[in-house]
């Protein structure tokens, strides 16, 4: 045979041993099935007997050892009667009752934990002598929460059966991992003593514990529960673990209640998931759960916080009139068909963490009592957040929840104003040197490795400093509102970037952008006051010397009284609807004062020497008199002689001058007034005609907001395709 034959007969030889010798190392190496036939002998009733005599010791305790059995329950079976009363003698008997351990096991038929349990009368004084005091305690205070939840559930009219009269101590702790019960497992209004461990446990036909408490931790991680789950006012005293499970068919969870954390994370819920009127005392972990079926936490109370963090909703959840105390983490969630949080309470201390939260516009509606709901998303910055918050204030506004899609639009501008400042006055960590580091709050050698790692590429990100040797996330969390990543950032830009954030500063301050009609309401409120006085006091106090020129005591007071009674009502409303009243008060106190204040010490300064000194600045149009809407007016009279002999200079011996002052600054600010007041154009101070021009144009800005935030807050109006 040639040489090439023989080769290749050995190298088909060579890959063949190799495939064998796989697949027996593999079957060596993998552990046999749990539930393997050999492995598993039928529960006899002298092993049972020899069991109960023989004892093992785990965890320094004595344990009932009936692993790795199959224990046949059913009805038919000789070894069921047995079974109950012989365990449940061997279980009550000592002091301390040695532990139920099933791990590994298979049970055929049902598991009834009531009869391997002593039963004790809901009612009654009378108590175990084998507790011990702080048992007997918590038995008796168990005793009375279930005659008030009796009393409660038929006050409500909760459906179901109210408790029963009788309660079964099962002081035993119970050890089942990886325990496949065949029948169904009955645990209701049974008081668990000790643990409960089932981690990995298979319940083919379900499990009951309805009015169960379980004094001590439980733990079903990693169950699997394929029909289903009845936990209807059962309650937690210590952590209860469900994460990794499965429930395949639900689990009714109505009235329960969890003294400390619960957790069920990486879960898969299937079927009707009902948690209403649960109590969460402790923290309750919901993260990385998929939901396959609706969700209910109907009026249920969250005292810790309620995290939903990466969650997959494929069926509703409804939180409708459920209560919270602590923030709610829906952080990179998917939610389904709907969400629901109507009159859901809120105190000031809980918010909903939306950030990274997913969820198409055209099948999933996010319900909530409106005028409410929008305050309560949170999100901490912009970045990545953008589209999320353009699809909530879509969902609002779909829903015409109009002050709800404003707040979101308010939301998303402060994150951008907030984005802006950190660039304007932030740290560039692609250009900025070792102590520019160290000021924005980096160490001196994490400033140092910054500086090296740039040198061979710069960063795109912010988060690109935590693959900097050294940052760790801490240091990122304390710098990370300081800093900002770009190439390059010249000064046309800054100057640019610095009159936007000029912009969209005073819209968030003055308005919340457009989103609160009593505080832009309220800056009027405030503004036509001040200019009337500053209108007043340039037309009435012209000299003291010589032939004075001074207003009556009095027309002072009539004003001062009005003007302080307009400027009370602006500054309430405007403290009341700000989010930042020194803010607003200090942009305002810019516009209103600084300008204003210099062109009347001018004035004052210089003095005034001109012909009409004995008459007013202003006139009327003494043609109507009439409520007038005055968009197009100017501040000046016209020059046209038929227009100028219809103007009449102001009384100034009427007790009721005062208030043309007050005119004029409406007509000039708001565009509206009673009478067409102006400024006359012949031998006035060129610094009055400054002041009067100054405050028209603030008044237009100011129509124009005023009538942008009516636009946004009432559903359907433009006010501003009307001029």
């Amino acid at each position: 045979m040639p040489e090439w034959r023989w080769r290749r007969w050995l190298i088909w030889l060579g890959m063949g041993l190799g495939v064998v010798a796989f697949v027996v190392g593999t079957a060596i190496a993998s552990p046999r099935p749990a539930w393997a036939a050999d492995s598993h002998p039928a529960l006899t009733l002298d092993s049972l007997r020899q069991r109960l005599a023989n004892p093992v010791q785990r965890e320094a305790r004595s344990a009932v050892d009936l692993r790795y059995y199959t224990i046949d329950l059913r009805p038919d079976s000789p070894l069921t009667d047995s079974f109950y009363r012989l365990l449940s003698s061997g279980l009550q008997k000592p002091a301390t009752a040695p532990t139920l351990d099933l791990s590994y096991a298979i049970v055929q038929g049902d598991l009834d934990l009531q009869r391997l349990g002593q039963r004790e009368p809901l009612y009654g004084d009378t108590l175990s002598s084998l507790l011990s005091e702080a048992g007997q305690a918590q038995l008796k205070r168990d005793r009375q929460r279930l005659l008030q939840l009796s009393r409660l559930s038929q006050s409500l009219l909760i459906q179901g059966q109210g408790s029963s009269q009788q309660i079964y101590l099962f002081k035993a702790p119970l050890v089942a991992v990886q325990t496949r019960f065949g029948g169904q497992v009955l645990g209701g209004d049974t008081f668990f003593l000790g643990r409960v461990l089932a981690s990995g446990a298979v319940f083919d036909q379900g499990l009951s514990l309805s009015g169960a408490r379980f004094n001590r931790a439980v733990n079903l991680s990693g169950a699997d529960f394929r029909q289903r789950v009845q936990a209807k006012g059962s309650l937690f005293f210590e952590a209860a673990r469900f994460d990794q499970s499965q429930f395949r068919a639900g689990a009714n969870f109505q009235g329960a209640e969890f003294k400390t954390n619960a957790n069920f994370s990486r879960a898969v819920l299937a079927g009707d998931l009902n948690f209403s009127r649960v109590q969460w005392q402790g923290v309750a972990d919901f993260a990385r759960t998929f939901w396959l079926g609706s969700a209910f936490f109907v009026r249920s109370y969250f005292a810790k916080a309620l995290f939903f963090t990466e969650a997959r909703f494929d069926a509703p959840l409804v939180l409708r009139q459920a209560r919270f105390g602590e923030p709610i983490n829906l952080r990179n969630a998917m939610l389904g068909s709907e969400v629901d949080l109507g009159d859901a309470l809120f105190p000031p201390s809980a918010y909903l963490n939306v950030a990274g939260l997913e969820f198409s516009l055209e099948q999933t509606q996010i319900l909530g009592t409106p005028g409410k709901i929008g305050r309560v998303f949170s999100v901490p910055q912009l970045a990545g957040n953008e589209t999320l918050l353009r699809n909530l204030e879509r969902n609002f506004r779909r829903l015409e929840q109009i002050s709800d899609a404003n707040y979101i639009a308010y939301t998303a501008e402060r994150l951008r104003l907030k984005a802006w400042q950190q660039r304007l006055l932030g740290t560039n960590i692609n250009t900025a040197s070792v102590p520019a580091l160290v000021r924005a709050g980096f160490t001196g050698a994490q400033a140092a490795a910054v500086v090296e790692q740039r040198q061979t590429q710069t960063f795109i990100g912010t988060e690109g400093v935590l693959s900097v040797a050294g940052v760790d996330l801490a240091a990122y969390l304390k710098v990370r509102d300081r800093i900002f990543a770009r190439d390059v950032f010249p000064i046309t830009q800054r100057l640019a970037l610095a009159l936007r954030w000029l912009w969209l500063g005073g819209l968030v301050v003055l308005s919340r952008y457009g989103t609160s009609f009593g505080l832009t309401f309220g800056l009027g409120l405030v503004a036509i006051p001040t200019f009337a006085l500053m209108f007043w006091l340039v037309d009435r106090y012209r000299r003291r010397r010589a032939t004075p020129i001074l207003p009556p005591l009095a027309e002072g007071l009539w004003l001062g009284g009005g003007c302080s009674l307009l400027l009370g009502l602006g500054l309430n409303a405007l403290l009341r609807a700000a989010d930042y009243p020194l803010l607003t008060l200090g942009f305002l106190f810019m516009l209103l004062v600084p300008v204003p204040a210099v062109l009347i010490g001018l004035v004052i300064k210089r003095g005034r020497y001109h012909d009409l000194m004995d008459e007013s600045y202003f006139v009327e149009d003494g043609g109507l008199r009439q409520l007038r809407l005055l968009i197009a007016r100017l501040p000046v009279i016209p020059k046209f002689p038929f227009f100028r002999d219809r103007y009449t200079y102001l009384l100034l011996d009427r007790r009721w001058n005062w208030l043309n002052y007050l005119d004029f600054s409406l007509n000039n600010w708001l565009k509206f007034g009673f009478n067409d007041i102006r400024l006359r154009d012949q031998h006035v101070p060129g610094l009055i005609t400054a002041l009067v021009w100054y405050q028209w144009g603030l008044g237009l800005l100011y129509t124009a907001l005023l009538l942008w935030t009516l636009s946004r807050t009432i559903p359907g109006l433009n006010l501003l395709i009307y001029f």
